[in-house]
């Protein structure tokens, strides 16, 4: 069974899970031998216990005593699916799974011989919620489960991308948000610049002019108004 749930694909202490212990609302405690989960939070349990002493017997044994063996074989898988029935696994307290369980006979031959004496056996089984499964149909089953498990996961990552995608476009919305109000500060800052400055060449004698005539009527300055400045004020001087 664990080389069929290795082949499988699922991982294990994630997809499933070895003889976890459950307790039920009475107090009793179950170890199914395998739990495997299901993306939409269930549970599916596989039971390995199933004896094959008689069918090795039957294999073992000349042509007088095969069909008794034969007989106590397939009793034994009967006997096993009643007893699984009963344990009404899926009514395990806090434990969600489906009203089903696998149990699993690990040689196929075994389930083949006793289907073929008793072809019956299979849908007996299935009324009282219990699918027999061998090696092959066991890891069919698996692979359609890691194939469930895989589109689930890309299911998370498409909502997970969305999600960012979402939060991205959010920040940049504020970003531009942000970067339009310095635009506008920017913009009034170079207004208040630009009054400013006008303010400085106004008028005939304006500060520009008044400033420079210090200059020439004997203030000690060792720095020149920049020349482009000066020939405005014269301009603006003149001007008015």
């Amino acid at each position: 069974l664990e080389r069929v749930l290795e082949k499988s694909g699922l991982e294990k202490d994630r997809e499933y899970e070895v003889q976890q212990s459950f307790k039920r609302e009475d107090g009793s405690r179950v170890l199914p031998d395998v739990i495997i989960n299901l993306p939409d939070g269930k549970k599916m349990i596989i039971d390995a216990k199933v004896s094959l002493t008689s069918y090795e017997r039957y294999v073992n044994t000349d042509d007088e005593e095969q069909e008794m063996h034969l007989k106590a074989h397939l009793n034994s898988i009967k006997k096993h699916v009643d007893q699984l029935s009963a344990k009404k696994y899926e009514d395990i307290y806090e434990m969600e799974s489906p009203d089903f369980v696998l149990m699993f006979i690990p040689i196929e031959p075994a389930f083949a011989i006793a289907i073929n004496h008793d072809n019956s056996l299979y849908n007996k089984a299935f009324e009282q919620n219990i699918v027999i499964v061998t090696p092959s149909t066991l890891l069919a089953t698996l692979r359609t489960i890691d194939t469930m498990w895989n589109n689930e996961k890309q299911q998370r990552n498409a909502i997970e991308i969305a999600r960012q995608a979402g939060a991205l476009y959010d920040k940049f919305q504020g970003f531009i948000t942000d970067l339009t109000k310095v635009g506008k500060k920017m913009d009034e800052a170079k207004t208040e610049y630009e009054g400013a400055m006008n303010k400085l060449f106004e008028g005939r004698g304006n500060i520009i002019t008044s400033i420079e005539k210090l200059k020439k009527m004997g203030a000690k300055a060792k720095k020149s108004l920049p020349e482009p400045i000066m020939k405005r004020a014269l301009e603006e001087n003149e001007n008015d």
